[in-house]
């Protein structure tokens, strides 16, 4: 499995941002069920979840705090790579 991401660790907290697709973010089912997934990914760590639209505006969806720490900043602020798991 191949997966854009980050994990950051800004003010104490260490956490995963995942890239996915606008319908993730909107379907509380759907969400739920990537977060499961990503969590086995990066154990132990709060998953944030984020697309973007046509536009390229960022939407997070996750642990409060966080959502409100990551609207604040740029989406090229954030220390994105290509993840590879088996």
């Amino acid at each position: 499995m191949k997966l854009q991401g980050a994990v950051v660790k800004e003010q104490g907290v260490t956490f995963a941002i995942v890239t996915v697709k606008q319908f993730v973010i909107q379907s509380q089912m759907e969400f739920q069920k990537a977060v499961t997934t990503f969590s086995n990914y990066f154990p132990g760590m709060p998953v944030i979840l984020m697309s973007q639209n046509s536009k390229g505006i960022p939407t997070y969806r996750g642990r409060k705090d966080i959502v409100n720490f990551l609207a604040n900043i740029h989406v090229s602020q954030i220390p994105w790579k290509e993840y590879t798991f088996n």
